[in-house]
């Protein structure tokens, strides 16, 4: 049981659906179906939309008092619209939003997470990046340019992860829980003090 004066966070690994990536959606899946073809894209996404599905369904088994829950989530930025930007999300069509509204109508509290100057960052680089692959010329070039995006992308992600680690220890108080949602390959191990004690929701895990 979690002692009134620890500070519990609960790592939720999650993987975007094509409406979290908003405005780059089409240009994604375009690639990814010249790469695999539509019908490998089509079982992506139902295998996406399953994991939510057990997603849900794992966080309602840790019963958890929503009045001492915070909210976390990979790419929302610290902005005082994070309401907004979920509900707009909700709209398009994003199950990982849903979720964290279902749970703010529970009692939890959605926190602004990510500094809005590294998304912004990281989405033109990401929108570059994909222009440029369209218009590569061949498969050398293509692969130059997955390499040149694999550092740069990574150099922002850490500086993200660093921001979030930071921003759930300024959020987070002693004898609350939080859930950050948030993708495979950030890591916050290392980065948060010791009185956060750290441990990852595994949705298919038959046990909670």
């Amino acid at each position: 049981m979690l002692s009134k004066t620890a500070r519990r966070l609960i790592w939720v690994p999650i993987i975007h659906t094509s409406a979290d990536l908003g405005s780059v959606t089409e240009s994604v899946k375009a690639l990814y179906a010249r790469k695999v073809g539509l019908k490998k894209w089509d079982r992506h996404v139902a295998s996406i939309d399953e994991l939510w599905r057990r997603i849900r369904e794992k966080i309602s088994r840790l019963d958890l008092d929503y009045s001492k829950v915070k909210l976390y989530q990979d790419g929302l930025p610290n902005c005082g619209q994070e309401l907004m930007i979920v509900k707009d999300m909700i709209k398009a069509g994003s199950l990982n939003h849903r979720l964290l509204l279902e749970l703010m109508e529970k009692g939890a509290r959605l926190v602004g997470t990510e500094s809005p100057e590294l998304l912004i960052e990281e989405y033109e680089l990401v929108r570059g990046v994909l222009k440029r692959a369209k218009g590569a010329r061949d498969a050398g070039e293509g692969r130059g340019l997955s390499r040149e995006q694999a550092r740069r992308s990574m150099a922002i992600l850490r500086k993200r992860d660093h921001y979030i680690a930071k921003r759930i220890d300024g959020t987070l108080e002693r004898g609350e829980t939080g859930l950050v949602f948030l993708g495979l390959l950030h890591r916050l191990q290392g980065l948060l003090p010791r009185d956060i004690r750290l441990s990852i929701l595994n949705p298919t895990d038959s046990d909670t």
